[in-house]
């Protein structure tokens, strides 16, 4: 039972500030609720096959060079696993009429991002204890939260703008970009400190959504 509160705490943390800073009108609780449930189920089986699927067609040996890292992190990992949570908010939430201010593209990002995390954090936290669901608590949950904000933020602008493939897609690179940078970092940690640009990485992260989240809530439809 601990464990599982330990797996759900940072989560739930997540979507409560997320919640918390929709000022100006409020999502339905049952779209958030379904985004959770996509991430938690439909992204976590897209990630799976796509997996399975380089597994087979682009094995990768076991002996990683550092540039073999640097595929895995940002064209496997990264890649896959924000392509199939950026998929839910594309095509389930940003088409339906709730999806109506620029802050909606942040918070339906990281309802999906969240359920996902969900998922992954408790296998690890299964596997690896109490300790893991501190460490991830203060890692591996608000990266994933970071990365859903960069993503929502311009998936927000594109839903308002002529410019919805430009944006949509600069909102899926963004996300890549900061989540292959901080895997990549912790796959290499066999160079003695090189794990701190992770943490650098994760921090330079938590700045922009900071700024993305106040300037969403600035140009708010439903501010008056």
């Amino acid at each position: 039972m601990n464990l599982l509160i330990a797996t759900a705490t940072p989560v739930l943390i997540v979507i409560i500030y997320i919640y918390i800073k929709d000022k100006y009108e409020k999502e339905s609780k049952r779209m958030l609720l379904y985004s959770f449930l996509l991430g938690a189920i439909l992204s976590i089986v897209v990630t799976t096959i796509l997996y399975l699927a380089i597994d087979v067609f682009l094995p990768l040996p076991d002996d990683y060079s550092i540039w073999q890292q640097f595929v895995k992190a940002f064209f496997v990992v990264a890649l896959v696993e924000e392509f199939s949570k950026y998929i839910m908010v594309r095509y389930y939430a940003q088409p339906k009429d709730d999806f109506n201010e620029p802050f909606d593209g942040i918070i339906y990002a990281v309802m999906v991002s969240m359920g996902f995390a969900a998922v992954e954090n408790l296998f690890y936290v299964l596997e690896g204890g109490m300790q893991v669901a501190i460490i991830r608590a203060v890692t591996a949950i608000p990266a994933h939260a970071t990365f859903a904000i960069l993503m929502g933020y311009y998936m927000g602008k594109a839903k308002f703008s002529n410019k919805r493939i430009k944006y949509n897609l600069i909102g899926l690179g963004l996300a890549v970009l900061f989540h292959g940078a901080y895997d990549f970092f912790l796959f290499i940690n066999f160079i003695p400190g090189i794990s701190i640009g992770a943490f650098i990485s994760l921090l330079v992260g938590i700045i922009l959504s900071r700024s993305a989240i106040k300037a969403h809530q600035r140009n708010s439809n439903f501010k008056v």
